[in-house]
């Protein structure tokens, strides 16, 4: 009987921890980002690329808006189109001067969110992992704001 529950326990340990692993990989930087960054709060998520010249204009107002919402249960995250990782990807994101967290691994998957041909485009998800808003072409840090208070009002 002793074993029997040692098992169980070791069984429901695993499992409890397992669960705390929901991490969102590494930034631009290689600094682990933790689920708590992301999960249960609203989140604008931008795709972006070098390449791109309208990302290139939409930075600064993204870099604006995530100083907006500092101490908000608000985040703004990039994740580059092109899947470049490591010094590449830091490299990318000081050249186009992104001062909001770049997510190395894409949550596409996590969120259900469609794959763009067009950039850039930017996500709006709830705090409960919703989509609620795909925004293509360049977006201002006032406009984003005024559509994330209108989503926030409905909810």
């Amino acid at each position: 009987m002793t074993r029997r529950l040692a098992a169980a326990l070791a069984i429901l340990g695993a499992l409890l921890l397992g669960g705390c692993g929901n991490d969102y990989g590494v930034d631009q930087n290689g600094h682990k980002v933790a689920a708590e960054r992301l999960d249960q709060q609203w989140l604008v998520l931008n795709y972006w690329a070098e390449w791109c010249g309208p990302c290139r204009t939409e930075i600064p107002e993204l870099n604006l808006l995530a100083e907006q919402l500092k101490g908000k249960k608000i985040g703004v995250f990039g994740v580059n189109f092109d899947n470049v990782q490591g010094e590449e990807l830091k490299s990318a994101s000081e050249k186009l001067g992104i001062a909001f967290t770049v997510l190395a691994q894409d949550p596409a998957d996590l969120f259900e969110l469609p794959r763009s041909e067009a950039l850039p485009v930017t996500y709006i998800i709830d705090d409960k992992g919703k989509v609620r808003e795909q925004l293509m072409g360049e977006q201002t840090a006032a406009g984003l704001m005024a559509k994330l208070e209108a989503l926030q009002a409905k909810n």
